[in-house]
């Protein structure tokens, strides 16, 4: 029983080889308009994503686009010696959640308030190479 939980760690930890995450916490952007910049990315190829990103007028794919050069760097560094070009990497995964949120308030007319909720967001990349079987 032992020596195949061993085995299946050795194939987990050479899966998690060819795959590289980058985090992004507490990005002062409302997740909803992150999920618009990570729609435009997610299944691409990483030239073609760094390209769609760099180009967009969306205030999101900036932060985005540097996330997306962060994990290309993470997954060079996991794999020396290898070419990016040969390595035919895509973004594989984009996952948007919110994070914290900043509680103000705005004042309003005869003496009232209104909150302003400030949205921030958690932006997960992984980055992974394609095989052909």
């Amino acid at each position: 029983m032992g020596a195949r939980k061993h085995i299946r760690a050795e194939v987990r930890k050479e899966a998690r080889k060819k795959i590289a995450v980058a985090k992004l916490n507490n990005c002062p952007t409302s997740p909803r308009k992150m999920r618009l910049a990570a729609g435009l990315v997610r299944e691409k190829e990483v030239y073609q994503a760094l390209h769609i990103l760099k180009h967009s007028p969306l205030e999101a794919s900036a932060r985005l686009y540097k996330l997306l050069r962060s994990a290309i760097a993470n997954w060079q560094e996991k794999n020396p010696g290898v070419r990016i070009e040969d390595a035919d990497l895509f973004v594989k995964e984009v996952a948007v959640d919110s994070g914290r949120m900043l509680k103000r308030i705005q004042p309003a007319p005869q003496g009232r308030a209104h909150r302003i909720r400030k949205r921030s967001n958690h932006v997960t990349l992984i980055v992974d190479n394609k095989e052909i079987v």
